[in-house]
């Protein structure tokens, strides 16, 4: 059974027709919870989906002083889940204009010869799958709601240009995300539906936390590399979501700015 969980912030109306909505996946921490509470704090209806019901419903507390969030347990690999968090969607908010696809997994970074059958399959699930399925649910509530339309985009990664040792799952689905994307913004550009994709390099959350002691680099050495706050990501976000639908930041890279990015390899 999916798990909803609304939260109606003091003075916040639910069914305000001029609040705008959003789903953000992978929203019970990183990247996700910053974007999540920085729409909230700009004013949006947020539904938060995620695997795990006690980190949706710890970001959903820290939220409460915002707009209304919705929080709904979901597996983004699973075509019933993803049918329920869109149709809880539309039945509490009325409509959706944004989509911030997000939830992703790196998998083991371990040699290609050593990466098993399973862990590739569980990567190609969660970040390329999962991400087709909550865009062609908010495809089709964005076409046929009125007034038509949204905004679509998707957590890439600076892997959808260039990869790092031990990661070509990860690093393969990135490269398709960009294809995703593309695609995308093309069929949906007749109803008005955008779609754009931010780039992320080395942003503070758990995901990297394990490259503190250093991270393996191409040459084979370790290096301690720098990091930013995800805060400054959800702010990028914020900026591509609050755009005219005329208007599309298409690809957007955000990186720690001494990171060895331009260069990798």
């Amino acid at each position: 059974m999916t798990e909803i969980n609304l939260v109606q912030a003091d003075g916040a109306n639910t069914a305000d027709a001029a609040r705008k909505v959003a789903v953000v996946t992978g929203a019970g921490s990183g990247i996700g919870r910053a974007v999540a509470l920085e729409l909230a704090r700009a004013d949006w209806a947020v539904a938060l989906a995620g695997r795990r019901t006690e980190a949706l419903d710890a970001t959903a507390a820290l939220a409460r002083e915002g707009a209304p969030v919705l929080a709904v347990r979901t597996d983004v690999t699973r075509p019933e889940d993803v049918d329920a968090l869109f149709r809880a969607v539309r039945e509490h908010f009325g409509r959706l204009d944004l989509l911030f696809n997000n939830a992703g997994s790196f998998g083991p970074p371990v040699p290609l010869e050593e990466l098993a059958y399973e862990d590739w399959r569980s990567v190609v699930e969660v970040n390329l799958t999962g991400a087709f399925l909550c865009a062609q649910a908010a495809y089709r509530l964005m076409k046929n709601q009125d007034p038509q339309g949204g905004r679509i985009i998707n957590n890439g990664s600076i892997s959808a240009h260039v990869p790092r040792p031990n990661s070509i799952a990860y690093t393969a689905t990135k490269h398709a995300m960009t294809g995703l994307t593309k695609s995308l913004s093309l069929d949906g550009r007749k109803y008005g539906i955008a779609c754009g994709q931010i780039d992320i390099g080395n942003a503070a959350t758990e995901m990297t936390e394990r490259m503190q002691p250093g991270t393996l680099q191409a040459n084979g050495t370790l290096a301690v590399e720098p990091v930013m706050d995800a805060a400054d990501v959800a702010r990028t976000v914020l900026h591509m979501a609050s755009l005219p639908l005329e208007a599309n930041v298409q690809f957007a890279t955000v990186m720690a700015t001494a990171m060895p990015y331009i260069g990798r390899g």
